[in-house]
């Protein structure tokens, strides 16, 4: 029944989009041909997930979908969506640190971070901002297809010549008509009761279902959508993020992933704090230039079993499950295709594996990158892979971090000439050479698997000492747990104490007020 239900909604699904674009051309097209850029027009006739996001907005009602259609397109080309570039932009735009991408919430949302302080308004500079709005949504539309994306408005420190109605009403277009299906929700930081009547106007231009988006949030709400890692330290948050530019937010994958940072750091010492935290299961150490030893090559043309790999060495990795999920790119096909699944600190199998395939007939050079370099180790991180060959790549957290879902990973990877060295400064050149367009990107979710029962693996060899340990253990989050009350409860305080001063400042303003329009009646 549930498989028949599932037919006739994708029947039903086809039938719409197949009419929404015999009526756009039919009804629309033929008349406005000069106010479209036929490159919409065109993918709008390939692309269901594109055709799809615009009915769905719309409740699936054809008539409303292709007036969507209409104004976001006659939009895209009046804006030239198209052909933004960084060059579109105005430099000082992007160096102002204004509107960019970076981070994610709590369900794994990217952050679109709009810091309205920086923004002043201005009629001659209104259309780049507008620009730049577009470009970083469309950057990010090209690249995460369909994914949501969560709106920060960061409020703070933000005065009367900030607030824009025109450009506010934009952004909210980008996503209700330009944009459709792509915003989680907007979360509003430390907006000042200024304001307030602002967004009451706000409220009337989303409609009553995109109400529900709007988050007002202060320094102790914003944590409810964002954990502390992916928030400044003035919404109280641990993250380190500083804006710069050139070059643009490289969608948080850090470039030290690459450059022997602390996640592909090698060295004696390093290894020796990953062999104290992980114990046996931890890789040997190998020198920087013997880096691509710890390559696993499984050519067809050398016949080599996987018992007698694993017994030269690399014998640490066969306790992996290999990926069953595949992701087919034109250069690398990457196992798992979407996620990259952690064992829960109590499971004991807190590495994962990533398993590349090259499938062309030259070498593919590849490195990785992540989110969060200070979290994770990747063994290679930056090496390359012969023609029909496979790579193993180890993953794994350490220095006590935890696996988070906001995490990402991403496997870059280009082709080689023959011709080509594949040591570590062959391979820095190539990287610094290679064009953008030659590049294959792939990004991975980080997924944490909590374990139902306990894994004799994880236990202690002296059996004898779990339970002092198990006692040490409470009794530390005991301890953990009364601390945190005290300092909330110290933090109520402060606040009833903040509450209390503020009424009687705003109590005594009030009688001075009062008394400055009785003295003049009189």
């Amino acid at each position: 029944m549930t498989a028949t239900m599932a037919e006739n909604h994708a029947q039903i699904k086809a039938k719409l989009i197949s009419e929404t674009r015999r009526r756009f051309e039919a009804e629309y097209v033929t008349e406005k041909s000069d106010k479209y850029d036929p490159r919409d027009v065109e993918r709008l006739q390939q692309d269901d997930n594109w055709v799809e996001s615009y009915l769905s907005w719309r409740h699936n009602v054809v008539e409303e979908t292709l007036k969507m259609l209409d104004e976001s397109f006659q939009w895209r080309k009046e804006i030239c969506v198209n052909d933004l570039t960084e060059s579109s932009i105005p430099r000082w735009l992007l160096e102002i640190g204004g509107i960019y991408l970076h981070g994610y919430d709590k369900e794994g949302n990217k952050l679109f971070w709009i810091r309205v302080k920086y923004h002043i308004k201005d009629q001659k500079t209104i259309l780049d901002k507008k620009k730049l709005i577009a470009f970083w949504l469309e950057r990010y539309a090209k690249r995460e297809n369909g994914k949501p994306i969560t709106v920060m408005f960061d409020l703070s420190d933000t005065g009367l010549n900030s607030i824009d109605m025109d450009f506010v009403r934009f952004i909210i277009n980008c996503f209700k008509v330009y944009y459709p299906k792509y915003l989680s929700k907007i979360v509003i930081f430390d907006m000042p009761w200024i304001m307030n009547a602002a967004f009451k106007i706000v409220k009337t231009w989303l409609g009553p279902e995109a109400v529900s988006l709007l988050k007002f949030t202060s320094k102790n709400e914003v944590q409810d959508y964002v954990s502390v890692e992916y928030l400044p330290p003035h919404m109280g948050g641990t993250d380190p993020f500083k804006y710069s530019y050139p070059p643009l937010v490289d969608d948080d994958f850090q470039t030290p992933l690459c450059e022997n940072g602390p996640i592909t750091s090698e060295d004696e010492t390093s290894s020796k704090e990953d062999i104290e935290s992980d114990g046996k299961e931890t890789l040997e150490t190998v020198p920087n230039e013997e880096q691509t030893a710890l390559l696993k090559k499984l050519n067809p043309s050398e016949p080599t079993s996987k018992v007698e790999e694993n017994e030269k060495g690399d014998s640490k990795i066969k306790s992996f499950k290999k990926p069953l999920s595949v992701f087919k790119g034109p250069l690398l096909h990457i196992s798992p295709a979407e996620e990259l699944y952690f064992g829960s600190t109590e499971s004991g199998e807190k590495k994962t594996l990533i398993v590349l395939t090259n499938v062309t007939k030259n070498i593919v050079a590849f490195k990785v990158r992540t989110t969060a370099p200070e979290k994770y180790r990747v063994k290679p991180s930056n090496s390359s892979c012969d023609p029909g060959a496979s790579v193993d790549i180890i993953v794994s957290p350490h220095g006590g971090f935890i696996v988070s879902a906001q995490d990402r990973f991403l496997i870059m990877a280009a082709e080689m000439e023959q011709s080509s060295g594949t040591g570590p400064a062959e391979l820095t050149q190539f990287w610094k050479q290679v064009p953008r367009n030659k590049v294959m990107e792939h990004r991975l979710r980080c997924h944490t698997v909590e374990s139902s029962k306990p894994n004799t693996l994880t236990l202690k060899d002296n059996a004898f000492n779990m339970s002092d340990k198990t006692g040490e253990d409470i009794y530390l989050q005991l301890n953990r747990l009364l601390e945190s009350n005290r300092k909330l409860e110290d933090q109520v305080q402060r606040c009833i104490w903040f509450q209390q001063l503020l009424l009687s400042l705003t109590l005594l303003l009030l009688a001075v007020v009062v008394s400055f329009f009785y003295s003049l009646l009189s």
